[in-house]
């Protein structure tokens, strides 16, 4: 299954349709007393199984101020909790979103699905061409909760106050979990400049997760030697899975990414994202576990990236940082000016110093301050997706600079023939 195959960015590997919450300390409080729910009990480690599991696993996120990505047992659990609030409608997956971003900068990508619906029809931008591996129609929402900072929510033995915004995603997909890879790959590979790989973290396999390994490196082989590979770690729903895709795919990976949230469950501890010395001892044994030519970590306050082709991607880093601030202060539907505006705004101060120290700190890093935005209600949805979307714009602007210098080679080239043939 096919749309219009074409482009030199090749993004993947599932995309969703996601039941964007409106956050509502009312309804959630409401709800948190209807079921009995204590202060105690809050946990983010327990399985979810029905309503009240899933409330108690958003309200201890919501206490700590974390975001996260967790499977629920059902579909259903998802719609029934969803159907208390006003919900949006819209595209999600790594790969989408990192795509919807680069439509609105003007920059064409084909998508890897592995499900689709009419809203996926409907929503993807006519810029965006896919390759699937869908046999049929299917719809299994993603709940995404977006809630602000001090998102108050009163229970029956007390109150909560998130210390600040972040978001939640809750799902049971399973054509993300299957994981097929479309017949189409490989023709889509063989002309592409970059290739976004992610969405490993919803498998739930093993021997199915290394099946599906072991055919996208045979798709690679399709790939052209200087194409950029980037991958975007996630949030495992089995942490151990994790260290098998980086075991077979670290030797094709050119870029590795993944947040402050991934960063912190990778090393099994907590990080002060704004000390510079726990900052510098994280990044230094990340690298040691995670030895990618650049490895890339995105936070609130600032992105760095580390290795030794970490100097090659400090514009496509700058890029990033500034398309997430677009989106967060914005949200859906900015443009390319909107980013520009982004550009000339105040960077964190904070951020800034604790760049510099750890540029300080490990030769050859880079990296990129946050912007000081203070934003009523920022969009905190899709903002590492639309990081990694803002990375790989200037990768495509770079690749579109490099074609059109050889065009103008090519037609210096032959001017220069056609001058030489006259005066024959």
């Amino acid at each position: 299954m096919t749309r219009d195959v074409g482009g030199r960015l090749v993004l993947g590997l599932g995309g969703t349709v996601d039941f964007e919450l409106r956050w509502d300390s009312a309804v959630v409080g409401r709800l948190a007393r209807e079921h009995r729910i204590r202060r105690h009990e809050l946990t983010a480690a327990a399985s979810i199984v029905d309503e009240r599991s899933l409330l108690v696993a958003v309200l201890a996120f919501v206490a700590a101020g974390t975001g996260a990505e967790r499977f629920v047992e059902s579909s259903e659990v998802i719609e029934r909790f969803a159907a208390h609030f006003d919900v949006a409608v819209t595209l999600g997956g790594t790969g989408v979103r990192a795509g919807l971003v680069l439509d609105s900068l003007g920059i064409p990508s084909v998508q890897h699905l592995v499900s689709i619906d009419d809203n996926v029809r409907r929503l993807l931008p006519e810029r965006v061409s896919y390759v699937s591996s869908a046999d049929r129609d299917t719809l299994d929402p993603h709940l995404i909760v977006q809630y602000p900072v001090g998102a108050h929510v009163r229970l029956i033995d007390g109150d909560i106050v998130s210390p600040s915004a972040n978001r939640l995603i809750f799902a049971n997909d399973p054509p993300n979990r299957e994981m097929r890879l479309a017949d189409d790959l490989p023709a889509a590979l063989a002309g592409a400049s970059v290739f976004l790989v992610s969405g490993f973290n919803t498998m739930q396999d093993h021997d199915l997760l290394e099946r599906r390994l072991d055919e996208l490196l045979v798709a690679l082989t399709s790939l052209p030697d200087d194409a950029l590979v980037y991958y975007e770690d996630a949030g495992f729903y089995t942490r151990a899975f994790s260290h098998t895709v980086r075991d077979r795919l670290l030797s094709r990976i050119d870029v590795y990414g993944m947040n402050e949230d991934e960063l912190q469950e990778c090393l099994g501890r907590s990080v002060d994202l704004l000390d510079p010395a726990d900052v510098i001892a994280a990044l230094t044994a990340i690298a040691r576990l995670i030895p990618a030519p650049a490895l890339v970590v995105h936070t609130r306050h600032w992105a760095i990236a580390v290795g030794s082709d970490a100097a090659r991607h400090r514009a496509a880093l700058e890029s990033a940082v500034r398309v997430a601030a677009t989106r967060y202060r914005l949200g859906d539907g900015f443009s390319s000016s909107d980013a520009e505006e982004t550009a000339a705004m105040a960077r964190s101060r904070r951020g800034a110093e604790l760049v510099a120290a750890v540029e300080g700190g490990i030769p050859g890093a880079i990296g990129v301050p946050a912007f000081a935005l203070d934003i009523a209600e920022p969009t905190t949805i899709g903002l590492g997706d639309t990081f990694v979307g803002g990375f790989l714009a200037a990768h495509a602007d770079a690749d579109a600079a490099h074609a059109d210098a050889d065009a103008a080679h090519a037609d210096a080239d032959a001017a220069h023939a056609d001058v030489n043939g006259a005066a024959r």
